[in-house]
Order: C-alpha cells, then structure tokens, then sequence
C-alpha cells in the first residue's frame, strides 16, 4: 500500500471546508476496520485513508502548516500503512470503569504478545507489539499497543481465494477466539494485501 507525501494531503484551509464530508466517509470506513476481541479487547486495522485522517486531524489540532512539520507527522504515521503482506492495528483494552481498567492493566501484562491471526489451516501469526516503544512496565501493561501481523505469501494467496480468518488472544487472564473473523471486516482487510 502506498505511503502517503505532502501531496496527498489537504491545506488546513482545504481540510477545513472539506472535513465535514471527509470525517463521516471515514468513520463509515473505519467500521469495516474494527474487530472485536471479547468484550473488552478490540483490534483497530489502519490503511492509507485512517492514517490519512489521523495526519489530518494532527495538522488540524496542531495548526501545523510548514512543510518541515508535516514531513514529521508523515514520518510518524507512514509506519502504521500496511506494506501489502501484512496487517498493521491499534489493539485497545476497553474499559470504561475506571478501577476495572487499573486492575486489568496489571492482570494482563505481556497480552500484546498473546494476540494472534490465522489464515484457515496456517500456524496462527502472532502480533510483531510496540516496535516504536516499550508500552509496559512490571507492574501493569498498557491500554494501548501498536501491532503488525506478517503473512506469508501462501497465506496471502489463500486469502484472496476465500480462505476463513480467525483471530484470538492467548493470555491466561483473557483467552479467546474469534472464528470467524466477521466477513465485513475480513473482506477490508484483503483490500491491505498486494
């Protein structure tokens, strides 16, 4: 998938009068993009347009317009764009309930390693975690992890041939598989594979 440059985005200004369209395409299309592990646990997949969005949002939030800070909004973002034989997410721990979340950030330390996805038959590709960052201390994880899962080329092949995606999470204190993956949200994230 193509790395986004400065031509790909809009002036603040341009931003500003199209973000009330933009904003709605792209929530619409992040729906697609949402795989729920449980109940609190879910996988968010990034592609060109919700990195696209996020720079946006950043630019916006920021009132950042010189060329030498989009470049670096683009350095940081760029990374999070699939390479076309994997996927990259946002994996969250979900709590609303404030002292739920403390007890469960320090129950599932190393969880970010657990999380895995299966093509069919294939062995299971657990998540390549927090590349950028260490996101985790001995006392409690983080709510939020930044995850790449690699696939092979027979993978990707079975795949584009229909083959069922499984999805799941094999920590002792939250283990759970989703089989299969919902068809909405498999079916975009083909669209990430070249």
């Amino acid at each position: 998938m193509e790395k986004l440059s400065r031509e790909d985005l809009m002036s603040l200004e341009e931003y500003a009068q199209k973000r009330a369209e933009f904003r709605p395409r792209v929530m619409a299309h992040k729906r697609n993009r949402r795989l729920a592990l449980g109940e609190h646990a879910a996988l968010y997949f990034e592609d060109r347009l919700t990195i696209q969005y996020q720079i946006q949002e950043m630019l916006r939030a920021e009132r950042i317009f010189e060329a030498a800070g989009i470049e670096d909004e683009l350095d940081t973002y760029n990374p999070l764009i699939p390479d076309g034989s994997n996927w990259k997410a946002t994996f969250m721990l979900e709590y609303d309930d404030v002292e739920q979340r403390q007890e469960a950030v320090q129950r599932l330390i190393g969880i970010e390693d657990t999380v895995w996805m299966r093509v069919a038959d294939f062995d299971k590709v657990y998540a390549i975690a927090d590349e950028d960052l260490e996101r985790e201390t001995e006392e409690k994880t983080s709510t939020v992890h930044f995850m790449r899962f690699e696939l092979s080329a027979p993978m990707v092949a079975a795949l584009k041939q229909g083959a069922a995606l499984s999805a799941g999470i094999e920590h002792e204190n939250m283990p759970l598989t989703v089989e299969p993956v919902p068809g909405e949200v498999a079916q975009s994230l083909l669209g990430d594979l070249d």
